[in-house]
C-alpha cells in the first residue's frame, strides 16, 4: 500500500475512534471500586466470548473502557513450528521466526483485563469482578499447521477446539469490534503485556489484515511491524518480560515471576488466554510497588516488545 492509502486508512480508523468515544459520553460510571488485589481469586469471573455474545461483550468493555484504562493482553495460539537458531538472537532475527510462525498459523484465543491505577477490575454492580476471553473460530487442528505439544497442552487444559471451530468469534468481525470499542488508536491506554513478540504478532495480522486491506502476512520487515505496534497500540506499551531484566531475582516465565513474588494463582486456569492476562496483570503492578518506585522509573521503558526492541 502506498503512503497515500495509508494515510487514507488512518484517518477512517481516527474518525471511527472518535464516533465511538462520543457515543461512550454519558455512560453510567460505576460507583463500586473497591480493590480486587486483596479478594480471594474466586470472587473473579471469565466472561467467554463467543459469536452469539461478541457485540454485547464489547459493548460491555466500550462502557467501562474510561475508568479502566489499564488493559492486560495474552494470546493463545498454536505453538511455533519454525525454531530460531541459537547463533541468531538479534531482533530481526527473532522477528523472520515470528513472523514465519504468525503468518502461517491462526489465533485460538485472546485474553483482555481491564483495570484501573489501582488493580480495580470492572464490577458492574455486581459482588464479582470480571475479565474476558475470546475465543475464535478460524483455527482447525485436523488441517492447520501447529505443534503438537501445545495442542496437547491446550487440550490438558480444557479447551476445545472443536466448540471453538462451531461457536468461536470470526477474526474479522473481532477485528472491526476492536476498533469501534475504543481499545486502539488511544493514547489514554496503557497496555501491558508478558513476553508478547507473539500477542501482538498475532493482533497486528488481524488488524492489518481487515484495516489495510493487507494480505494476511506481517510485514516484511521489523520496523514496519513496530510502526503498526505503535499505531494500533500506542506509545503505552509495557512488557513485563522485559521489565523484570531490571528487578533483581526476577528471571524467566509468567509462572516463574508470579511464584517468586508470591502471588495466589491457586484458582488460575493455566494456558488459558482471559486467566494469563489477570496474572500478567498482578505482576506488573507487584514489581511496579517494588521495583519502579520514582514517577519516570516506568516511562522510560515503554515501547520495548521483549526480543524485537522498540520503534
Amino acid at each position: 500500500m502506498n503512503k497515500d492509502g495509508w494515510c487514507d486508512c488512518f484517518v477512517v480508523l481516527e474518525r471511527k475512534r472518535k464516533r465511538s468515544k462520543e457515543r461512550d459520553i454519558g455512560r453510567e460510571r460505576e460507583t463500586k471500586r473497591e480493590s480486587d488485589m486483596a479478594l480471594p481469586c474466586s470472587s473473579i469471573m471469565t466472561r467467554s466470548v463467543w459469536s452469539y455474545n461478541l457485540e454485547s461483550e464489547f459493548e460491555l468493555i466500550r462502557s467501562v473502557i474510561a475508568l479502566y484504562p489499564f488493559i492486560s493482553m495474552d494470546t493463545e495460539f498454536p505453538g511455533v513450528v519454525f525454531q530460531s537458531h541459537p547463533a541468531f538472537r538479534q531482533p530481526q532475527n527473532n522477528y523472520a521466526v515470528m513472523k514465519a510462525n504468525v503468518d502461517g498459523m491462526h489465533l485460538i484465543q485472546v485474553g483482555l483485563t481491564l483495570s484501573d491505577s489501582h488493580g480495580n477490575l470492572p464490577t458492574f454492580g455486581t459482588s464479582n469482578r470480571f475479565i474476558w476471553e475470546f475465543n475464535f473460530c478460524e483455527f482447525d487442528v485436523t488441517r492447520h499447521p501447529h505443534a503438537p505439544h501445545s495442542i496437547a497442552l491446550l487440550q490438558r487444559q480444557g479447551i476445545d477446539f472443536d466448540k471453538n471451530r462451531k461457536y468461536g468469534v470470526s477474526i474479522v468481525r473481532f477485528a472491526e469490534l476492536m476498533m469501534l470499542s475504543g481499545l486502539l488508536c488511544n493514547n489514554n491506554i496503557q497496555w501491558i503485556v508478558f513476553h508478547s513478540a507473539y500477542d501482538f504478532g498475532y493482533m497486528v495480522k488481524i488488524l492489518s489484515q481487515r484495516f489495510f486491506y493487507m494480505q494476511p502476512f506481517l510485514p516484511p520487515n521489523l520496523y514496519d511491524f513496530l510502526q503498526l505496534v505503535k499505531f494500533f497500540f500506542g506509545y503505552r506499551v509495557y512488557d513485563v518480560k522485559h521489565l523484570i531484566r531490571f528487578c533483581p531475582n526476577l528471571h524467566g516465565g509468567l509462572d516463574r515471576v508470579s511464584e517468586y513474588l508470591g502471588l495466589d494463582n491457586s484458582a488460575r486456569k493455566s494456558h488459558h488466554a482471559g486467566s494469563d492476562s489477570l496474572v500478567t496483570l498482578h505482576v506488573f503492578n507487584k514489581i511496579k510497588t517494588l521495583y519502579f518506585n520514582t514517577e519516570m522509573d516506568l516511562p522510560k521503558h515503554a515501547g520495548v516488545v521483549y526480543d524485537l526492541g522498540m520503534p
